[in-house]
């Protein structure tokens, strides 16, 4: 495939790019904006689809080997400056795939022996990213961003993720009341993460089908979620509450630690 030069910041795709990094979303088109060679590799590698690649003149010719014969996919050329202007990164790597994320459903994501987690209004792409990381990592089934979330296609988010959101089950701008529908139809148990009034995760079963939610560090969680969910607390010393991807990975762990030893 022979690369296309783009020269000038008006061509539509650089700001279909642009409104996409802005908003924090996909672009126009509903492709993934993924900064960076590994998280190309990490889409190549998970069979997601690569519909185009923005790239330097100086590694067009690295690129190009790397997904030489891939069907439907452009590549384009900008020079460095220019790419510059259309990256998040404070020291970008020269590539940005525009990915076409996967169809997942409520239903993909509640599978099988469900261990999922639910995001309740976490804002920090950083957080998210890393939790949805975090979620493959320790076998979850999938992950709910309920609505007033951050994207998970976030830009910042995506990178945090390492690449988990291409892989794992992932539902986003979900109503709350949808979703505790949805666990009560498939008999999901809903843990909330509550410091001062839960039970020790420690102490808790955590080998049924269950959910945690995962609510912002400053607002906390909504007061609906609480009222259907069962308390449990993470032990700290001194201090009152941890990070929430923090919360999360080693709430993940213990139904991680919990179900190997059951198996």
């Amino acid at each position: 495939m022979k690369p296309e030069s783009i020269t000038s910041p008006r061509n539509p795709l650089l700001k279909s790019i642009r409104r996409a990094l802005a908003k924090g979303t996909l672009t126009d088109e509903g492709w993934a904006v993924a900064e960076s060679f590994h998280l190309l590799e990490e889409a190549l590698g998970s069979d997601t689809p690569v519909r185009a690649i923005i790239t330097t003149e100086p590694i067009q010719s690295a690129v190009a080997a790397r997904v030489n014969g891939l069907q439907n996919l452009r590549i384009h050329t900008v020079s460095e400056a220019l790419f510059r202007e259309h990256s998040s990164t404070e020291s970008p790597q020269g590539v940005i795939a525009l990915v076409q994320p996967p169809a997942w459903t409520l239903d993909q994501v509640l599978r099988g022996q469900a261990l999922v987690a639910v995001l309740d209004g976490v804002q920090e792409p950083g957080n998210a990213g890393a939790i949805m990381r975090a979620a493959e990592a320790f076998g979850a089934s999938g992950v709910v961003f309920l609505k007033g979330t951050v994207n998970p296609y976030n830009t910042k988010a995506m990178r945090a993720s390492a690449g988990s959101i291409f892989r794992l089950p992932c539902v986003a701008g979900l109503e709350d009341s949808v979703l505790l529908a949805a666990l009560e139809q498939k008999r999901i148990t809903l843990f909330a993460t509550l410091p001062a009034n839960g039970k020790n995760v420690s102490d808790v079963d955590l080998t049924q089908r269950c959910a945690f939610v995962i609510g912002s560090e400053g607002r906390g969680m909504r007061a609906d979620l609480i009222r259907k969910a069962t308390a449990i607390s993470i032990p700290t010393t001194k201090v009152e509450s941890l990070n929430a991807a923090v919360a999360a990975g080693i709430l993940l762990y213990e139904a991680r630690r919990q179900r190997m030893l059951a198996s």
